[in-house]
């Protein structure tokens, strides 16, 4: 990495096991991917829990590699799923960004196969689901704007940043500039035909 590891813990004593947990689950991921240029991790309390007993833990892990916007997994972990090993929900989280990983790689590479009818293969950067809209990165156009009519099945509660999807782009442009006309999930494809 070009970028030292930076690990934070917020409303939260530091804890040993989990650095160093988080640092191996980092080296991993430097030896699936050679071109992560920096990584930042945040381990929270994501809501004040009642006095005494587990404390519930949430992770936020941000990876930056060159080409793309960071990638981002985020997940969390109940006070009573706890058991106080947390070791669960890093891993998680983890995978989830090693997925989000090899996604990026297959999409830069062109292993995504994409057949002329089923549009192109894109992964979304951006949601903001309070206002209904969000962008996908495609390969060799700017960031395409989409709003949850777009989505096929009604499914935009679903999405989540980094997810691979495959995206009809719109002959015009929307209000925030060049647009997708329909988003479905790569899960989707099969279900359709």
């Amino acid at each position: 990495m070009d970028i030292p590891l930076q690990i934070a813990f917020k409303n939260l004593e530091s804890s040993e096991f989990l650095e160093r947990l988080i640092r191996e689950r980092v080296e991993r991921l430097e030896r699936f991917h050679k071109h992560i240029v920096g990584c930042r991790v945040l381990v929270e309390v994501p809501y004040r829990a009642p006095e005494g007993g587990k404390v519930p833990i949430g992770i936020s892990v941000e990876v930056e590699v060159p080409g793309s916007k960071s990638i981002v997994a985020k997940d969390h972990e109940e006070r009573h799923d706890s058991k106080n090993d947390h070791t669960a929900v890093v891993n998680r989280t983890f995978d989830k960004v090693q997925r989000q990983l090899e996604d990026h790689g297959d999409i830069r590479r062109g292993d995504v196969k994409v057949h002329a009818s089923d549009g192109t293969a894109g992964r979304i950067v951006r949601l903001f689901p309070d206002q209904n809209y969000g962008f996908i990165e495609v390969v060799g156009a700017p960031d395409l704007y989409f709003t949850r009519n777009a989505v096929v099945s009604g499914s935009y509660d679903e999405l989540e940043v980094g997810q691979t999807v495959r995206v009809t782009i719109a002959t015009d442009e929307g209000p925030m500039g060049p647009q997708a006309s329909s988003v479905r999930t790569i899960g989707q494809e099969a279900d359709l035909t």
